[in-house]
């Protein structure tokens, strides 16, 4: 591909092309931004519903680029933030000359500055911006900082407390194995660390695993309540006992060949993805089997599904149906595509939404708002307020094709519109996305000024302090 560009050339290539995907990404953010603008007018009487137009917007911005919820409001904030605030900085940003990580510090940085003089601060950090793109993430952030104290000492964002960034998080990486990270109080920690040694130390020296991965398997004698670990030295007079584990259940999507350790297909691990067929294989061996079987292509009577079918819909759909979220099976509500009573209970008529999502489909509605229809294979063809049409495929219908198999064809008949949601209204909000955002600005320049008139007096009180006697 590169065999006659000269060096040079290659140098002048990854510099063009990384200004022009700055220029392409702030050419993103505009439109975002102006979607946001047009929306909130049209929808302004809609600011204390759960689902208010920053959601509605947030929907339409992920079904466009196929993206979360969450990622999809990261950019819709910054985007506002753009338009609104920093549109010097937008200036900038548009040309290629800086980057999304320099434009976001930015927008975070300045987030307090009161409106009269964020747009000389604005102007200011516009003329300087270039120059800090080699700074570190730190570094930047203090240039910033430091610019916003001149202009606005108590607009200087707060630092967290220490502990307000706990969290534990429990992630997947490579297939079969998943990533246990987290910042939590260091006495939590020290108990922690002490109690993977203590289990790890409660099988036997035959034991073939080493010291680090027992600790590792120390989490699963943990999560099972249990006093020890299962030895795995074979031995049946193992002085440290057999398994003590207590059962404990997940849930754990396969076919059944693999269980049986005939087959090579991947299993699937709600919340952590494909699992290889030798981990199936392992896993099988000891767990309780359930089959998954295909509805009858009929309906049932009632709102409600039965077990049965609302569990062929959890394993065939596996998250939310909604073009790019990947909320999980369980934390998504079971919805009638043509809502009950007329879409009657029937699996070619029922799928997963997350609860944002279906109060989306329920409220944002009608003929400039989002629809959606369901084909028997259960896929979901969702059209936008703007027309655009957006497909999903049911994900464990796509791994395991006998979930996708049609459920065939269903009479819809005349009865009042539920959607799922009975008579019930938006669930509201007590204050808008705006006041919310207000109030932690006021608070966060409330403290902001008590650190900067302590930092005042002991500076004060410095000065004045009588000098050592040598």
């Amino acid at each position: 591909m590169f065999e006659d560009v000269a060096d040079a050339a290659l140098i002048d290539g990854m510099g063009e092309a990384r200004r022009a995907e700055s220029a392409a990404l702030a050419r993103r953010l505009a439109f975002v931004g102006e979607l946001h603008e047009r929306r909130a007018v049209e929808w302004a009487e809609r600011g204390l519903w759960c689902t208010d137009p920053f959601e509605a917007v947030a929907a339409e911005v992920s079904a466009a680029q196929n993206i979360s919820r969450g990622r999809a409001g990261g950019q819709i904030r910054l985007a506002i933030a753009l338009r609104e605030r920093l549109p010097a900085i937008a200036a900038v940003f548009a040309t290629g000359a800086v980057d999304y990580r320099l434009v976001s510090t930015v927008a975070n940085r300045t987030a307090n500055v009161e409106p009269e003089r964020m747009a000389a601060l604005d102007a200011a950090l516009a003329h300087h911006a270039i120059k800090w793109m080699r700074l570190s993430d730190r570094k930047l952030a203090d240039r910033v900082d430091l610019w916003v104290a001149r202009f606005d000492p108590a607009g200087v964002r707060v630092p967290p407390r220490v502990d307000d960034g706990r969290y534990i998080e429990v992630a997947p990486t490579c297939p079969g194995m998943a990533e246990v990270s987290g910042h939590v109080h260091a006495d939590a920690a020290a108990v922690f660390d002490a109690l993977l040694d203590e289990m790890a130390a409660t099988v036997c020296p035959a034991d073939p695993r080493t010291t680090r991965q027992r600790r590792a398997d120390a989490l699963e004698a943990i999560g099972a309540r249990a006093d020890r670990m299962a030895c795995r030295c074979g031995s049946e007079e193992c002085p440290a006992g057999g398994n003590t584990l207590s059962p404990v259940m997940i849930h754990l999507l396969a076919e059944q060949a693999t269980v049986d350790g005939e087959g090579t297909a991947p299993g699937y691990l709600p919340g952590f993805g494909i699992v290889p067929a030798q981990m199936v294989d392992r896993i099988g061996s000891s767990a309780r089997n359930k089959l998954v079987r295909m509805p009858e292509p009929a309906a049932e009577a009632g709102y409600r599904p039965s077990a049965a079918l609302a569990d062929f819909v959890r394993w065939r759909d596996l998250t939310c149906r909604f073009p790019g979220c990947d909320v999980r099976a369980e934390m998504c509500d079971v919805d009638h595509t043509l809502p009950y009573p007329q879409g009657p209970t029937h699996p070619s008529n029922l799928k997963l939404y997350c609860r944002a999502h279906h109060l989306l489909k329920t409220f944002y509605t009608g003929p400039t708002g989002w629809t959606d229809r369901q084909l028997p294979d259960g896929s979901v063809v969702w059209t936008a307020p703007t027309g655009h049409v957006y497909t999903t495929e049911a994900f464990g219908g796509l791994m395991f094709p006998a979930l996708a198999r049609s459920t065939g064809e269903f009479t819809s008949t005349t009865g009042k519109l539920t959607d799922g949601l009975g008579d019930s209204t938006m669930p509201m909000r007590e204050r808008t996305r705006a006041e919310d955002r207000t109030a932690r600005i006021v608070e966060e320049r409330r403290v902001r000024a008590e650190l900067n008139a302590e930092r005042q007096r002991q500076a004060w009180l410095a000065d004045r302090a009588e000098p050592p006697p040598f």
